[in-house]
């Protein structure tokens, strides 16, 4: 069974490559960080600061096309963890089925942040079982 998550910390290095963000479980304690590249960083972080540009960016892009095409954007979940990557899918409901499309944690989230009001964020039990270990 999918646990809810919800974001809980951005964190943007201009010296590392790789951006951190964590997901924090929304009924409980647990959470973990995931590695993301600065750009998504950056998108999540001005969408959860509210800043808008004044041309779509890429995740307000995707958003864009979804709804122009009659679908709706659903959730998230985290899926899967295979060999330290994490794997999501974008929920997009149309016509009244449930289409999930294969993504990058970091992606899906940007457009989780991007939609008003934000998507709900699951990760599969296994996957917050593996991450823990991971851990520690």
């Amino acid at each position: 069974m999918p646990v809810q998550m919800q974001l809980s910390r951005i964190i943007i290095s201009e010296i590392n490559e790789q951006q951190v963000i964590y997901l924090r479980e929304v009924d409980g304690d647990r959470q973990f960080p995931i590695l993301i590249g600065i750009f998504e960083a950056t998108s999540i972080d001005r969408r959860v600061k509210n800043y808008r540009s004044p041309r779509p960016l890429t995740h307000d892009l995707l958003v864009n096309m979804v709804e122009a095409l009659g679908a709706e954007l659903d959730s998230v979940i985290i899926s899967e963890l295979r060999e330290h990557i994490y794997f999501a899918k974008l929920r997009v409901r149309h016509e009244g089925e449930l289409i999930e499309i294969d993504s990058r944690p970091s992606d899906a989230i940007a457009v989780a942040v991007t939609c008003d009001p934000p998507l709900p964020i699951y990760v599969n039990e296994d996957v917050l079982e593996e991450a823990a270990s991971e851990l520690t």
